[in-house]
């Protein structure tokens, strides 16, 4: 028996290459400290197979700058900076230059880098140390300084890092033109790029058509392009059918595009009994998206989502289908006509078999009909996202998800005035057991009792397979608790006042899979004296064993920050009931966004509040945003 134990070979006796292995291959930042731990070979084998590290703190303290993470490539100092002043500024460390160069010397291997530059101070110090540097992104939430001159944080990067390849500004607080001047002072550079990420909530009216036209042009390899445009037909340089075409024609390599108004970035939400067709229509014709598309034949994720009607779309989408036939993923956003069935024959969006993710948004005209057309043709959805269509009911909705069954994981379903939480967990039934990710509307209003329905299909699969007649019968009285088995994320809506109790018994009640949560509540709570109830109902969530992560979003929520007047409560009241019972949850992740009291330009945490999330005692990460959203 001890010759046995002597015998036995431990972790310890792995040869180094395959112990190397095994650690580079863990992803998980707390499990690769765990082993870190083990020994000082553990440690050393760790460190050395780290490639992505995220700098916190105060950047005054250069004793606490690592120096054993020399194989990180992707470095993030965004969240690194002195309170109150930028980053590598003469007023932070003590010697900005100095600062840089050791943070030269601790990762020498930089590919991508993260960074906060409240003013191209930051940039001009630390771009000249990483000219090897492929991937930048700039992040400032704090307002452009007007004194700066057009493309000044820009220049740096282009200047220093001439072999980038890939620049985001999605977060970075700047002007639209401030990007054109800087592409045009650096061609060379400008070539190489082959994604560019220009989505920024910041900029109120988006880029205009010269714009545009001038950064496709400037940059013609580009493959990933993502931008906000000003699709609004009053505005002077809105863009139009000469912008798109120049898209095509300017960068014909692209694979993903991302065209967006930027009312769509901020994802507000309309009351779903307002949604229909929008006064005006978008300057956008047919033939060009038709001519648009033909220029694009390597796409493979399209997002267009604009603020004005697209009219009768179907025939740009079967264009699309037969001119981009690598096309996955697509999002749609006030296109109308895009699925106008005739006789069980396919038309538009439903020819487009080939997709595997789908989102719409504000369809006005889309039925029952249409939507069971989509899921006729395209049979190979796995993610679903429907937003704004009024029309949907949960019948048509069904039929979706019976046709879809067998690939259908990821469901999102939001301002469809006919689908609240009854409604929608009705309609997802057929797919409880393998249905990964939710998000619904916990309008609780539906219709309680839905009268069956048989729904019978008579038709020949247009794209090339001849299928049987298919009848579809199922019941839509009453509700069965069921088991929903694989459900691991689950994203809820919630009205202020609403509460969360109702959610459990409407159908959730076994998600024995479920890890995360997120709720965001939205509203003006200075229309109510109370709540109805003492508590939101955290504490129901407690029935899910393995709910590990939430977020819990009250930024939207307006009330009065100070005193409040007779009969009606402040936000610390407030946020004692949306919080209270959040002690009872094993949460180890919690994001957490405070109410705000708009008129006095106030977010912040209050001490109510603060002693409730006093008793999350097994969290490990805990994020309150109290910074009002940049706009």
């Amino acid at each position: 028996m001890n010759e046995m134990r002597r015998s036995a070979t431990s972790i310890n006796e792995l040869p180094d290459v395959i112990l190397l292995n095994i650690i580079a291959a863990i992803s998980d930042v707390r499990s690769r400290n765990s082993a870190s731990l083990v020994s000082k070979k553990w440690l050393y084998v760790e460190r050395s197979t780290r490639s992505s590290l995220t700098l916190r703190g105060n950047a005054r303290d250069l004793f606490m700058l690592p120096s054993c993470f020399r194989s990180v490539t992707h470095l993030d100092l965004s969240l690194l900076s002195p309170w109150g002043h930028p980053l590598l500024s003469s007023s932070s460390p003590p010697d900005p230059a100095l600062f840089a160069q050791l943070l030269r010397h601790s990762f020498p291997h930089l590919h991508s880098l993260i960074l906060y530059s409240r003013n191209p101070t930051a940039i001009h110090l630390l771009a000249p140390h990483w000219p090897t540097l492929t991937h930048i992104k700039l992040v400032r939430w704090h307002q452009r300084p007007p004194h700066l001159p057009p493309a000044a944080d820009i220049l740096p990067i282009f200047q220093y890092c001439t072999q980038t390849t890939s620049l985001d500004l999605s977060s970075f607080y700047c002007w639209t033109d401030d990007i054109p001047p800087a592409l045009k002072a650096y061609p060379k550079v400008a070539q190489n790029l082959t994604s560019l990420n220009l989505l920024n909530p910041s900029f109120p009216e988006g880029f205009r058509a010269q714009e545009v036209e001038e950064i496709t042009k400037a940059c013609p390899n580009l493959k990933n392009l993502f931008i906000a445009c000003m699709f609004y037909p009053r505005y002077i340089g809105f863009v139009g059918d000469e912008t798109l075409i120049s898209i095509a024609v300017n960068c014909p390599k692209l694979s993903v595009l991302y065209l967006a108004d930027p009312s769509a970035l901020l994802n507000a939400r309309v009351d779903p009994e307002s949604i229909d067709f929008t006064q005006d229509d978008a300057s956008i014709t047919v033939a060009t998206l038709i001519e648009m598309f033909s220029g694009l034949p390597l796409l493979e994720e399209l997002t267009f989502d604009v603020c004005c009607n697209i009219r009768n779309s179907g025939p740009a989408l079967e264009a699309l289908n037969s001119k981009c036939p690598r096309l996955k993923s697509l999002k749609l956003g006030n296109f109308h006509g895009i699925s106008m069935p005739v006789d069980s024959k396919l038309d538009g969006l439903a020819l487009c078999q080939r997709l595997e993710s789908l989102s719409i948004r504000n369809v006005a005209d889309l039925t029952d009909m249409g939507l069971i057309a989509i899921a006729r043709g395209c049979c190979n959805l796995s993610k679903f996202e429907v937003q704004g269509c009024k029309h949907i009911t949960v019948r048509g909705m069904r039929t979706f998800v019976c046709l879809l069954s067998r690939t259908l994981v990821e469901v999102k379903i939001s301002c469809c005035k006919n689908l609240g939480v009854r409604s929608s967990l009705k309609a997802l039934e057929p797919i409880r057991d393998r249905i990964q990710k939710l998000h619904i509307d916990c309008v609780w209003g539906d219709v309680d009792d839905l009268d069956g329905v048989e729904i019978e299909h008579h038709y020949d699969d247009e794209l090339g397979n001849k299928r049987k007649k298919q009848k579809l019968d199922f019941d839509l009285n009453g509700f069965e608790a069921q088991t929903w088995e694989k459900l691991e994320h689950l994203s809820l809506w919630f009205s202020v006042g609403e509460l969360l109790t109702p959610l459990l018994p409407s159908g959730l009640e076994d998600c024995p899979s479920l890890e995360e949560i997120c709720i965001k509540v939205e509203g003006d709570c200075r229309h109510f004296s109370k709540p109805a109830e003492r508590e939101f109902g955290l504490r129901c969530l407690g029935l899910y064993p393995k709910l590990s992560k939430m977020k819990l979003d009250c930024g939207e929520i307006i009330g009065y920050a100070h005193t409040a007047p007779s009969g009606q409560m402040d936000l610390s009241l407030w946020e004692r009931f949306y919080l209270y019972g959040i002690g009872d949850l094993s949460l180890v992740e919690l994001d957490y966004w405070p109410p705000q009291d708009r008129d006095v330009n106030q977010r912040s945490l209050s001490l109510p509040a603060a002693g409730l999330l006093q008793e999350c005692l097994m969290l490990r990460k805990l994020f309150i945003h109290v910074g009002l959203k940049t706009l």
